[in-house]
């Protein structure tokens, strides 16, 4: 194939490239905190849809998290744009972290069992995707379906994990607006002085238009 690397990465170098971005996580975080402050919108709509991204970026739904972020936005008069790009909260760096203390406290909640380590919860992730792709293909086929790991999945995985990550997950949210409105509150002053000034300047250096005869 033509796009495939003539020296394939190992598996330490893919887990890198995984968790290190290329050009580092401050490169990442300075790439959208540009995308963030060249949209054109009012601020706290801008804002609003950075907590709904947010938001989304900390829960369960995987593969999912951008039409979500965007119809949460759209239904908060948020900023579509702004969503799409906080669902970066949920990052293989925040994700761990999330899935283990949110599975740990909505297990705790609904009293079903003991904790579980990220690998397992990955693991689980893994297995209810196989099984649903296989029971799609057993609809045009004469495969059987199954669904015991699924319904173990959503019963031991999934609700515990949704259960337990609403309250960071709102928590986030909030602090995202709390922090990203007046930030772009001043960043959006700051570019309307310059403008004002520039536009100044243009007026004063510009002739008369009428001269005395």
């Amino acid at each position: 194939m033509v796009f495939r690397r003539r020296n394939p990465l190992t598996l330490p170098q893919k887990l890198r490239a995984t968790l290190l971005p290329p050009g580092g996580w401050r490169r990442s975080f300075i790439y959208l905190r540009l995308r963030l402050t060249r949209i054109s919108d009012a601020p706290h709509r801008v804002a609003r849809g950075i907590a709904c991204g947010v938001f989304v970026g900390c829960t369960p739904f995987f593969g999912l998290h951008l039409p979500l972020a965007a119809a949460l936005a759209w239904a908060f008069r948020g900023n579509v744009v702004a969503a799409l790009i906080g669902t970066a909260a949920g990052n293989p760096v925040t994700i761990p972290v999330l899935a283990v203390l949110s599975l740990a406290l909505g297990r705790r909640i609904l009293g079903i069992g003991a904790e579980a380590p990220f690998s397992q919860i990955m693991t689980e992730f893994g297995q209810a995707g196989e099984e649903i792709s296989h029971n799609l293909r057993a609809l045009v086929t004469s495969e059987t379906t199954h669904w015991g790991k699924l319904l173990q999945f959503l019963h031991e995985i999934f609700l515990p994990y949704l259960v337990g990550g609403i309250g960071p997950a709102l928590l986030a949210a909030i602090i995202s607006y709390w922090i990203s409105l007046p930030a772009l509150e001043a960043y959006q002053n700051r570019l309307s002085k310059r403008r004002q000034g520039r536009d100044a300047a243009r007026k004063s250096s510009e002739p008369d238009g009428e001269e005395d005869p």
